[in-house]
């Protein structure tokens, strides 16, 4: 059984700078598709960024080349570099892994991103 933990959320300032971290344990993730979603109060969630095991990258159409994905096989972690927030971007945001071959999925317990105006 795959477990997340999710690390990173806070409060900033419009403008600012978040790094979100999310580290995998309890099995291999190399193949599995790892990214980040975000839930806002009353709003559907939704994907911020995702990037496979081939290292393919997908970003929300929100995201506008603000954000940046990466992931460490070695250490089984995926990471969101937030740049440029704006009061928009306020959400929980949930680390994901999935697997492309099964319906395996897992989600972290999500971590609060709050921007202020």
């Amino acid at each position: 059984q795959v477990q997340l933990v999710e690390s990173g959320g806070g409060t900033v300032q419009s403008g600012g700078s978040l790094r979100l971290s999310c580290v995998a344990s309890g099995g291999g993730v190399n193949l599995y598709r790892m990214g980040w979603y975000r839930q806002a109060p009353g709003k559907e969630r939704e994907l911020a960024a995702q990037i496979t095991g081939g290292g393919y990258i997908t970003y929300g159409e929100f995201v506008k080349g603000r954000f940046t994905i990466s992931r460490d096989d070695a250490t089984n972690t995926v990471e969101l570099q937030m740049n440029n927030l704006t009061p928009d971007d306020t959400a929980v945001y949930y680390c994901n892994v999935n697997s492309p071959f099964s319906r395996r999925e897992y989600w972290g317990q999500g971590t609060q991103v709050t921007v202020s105006s």
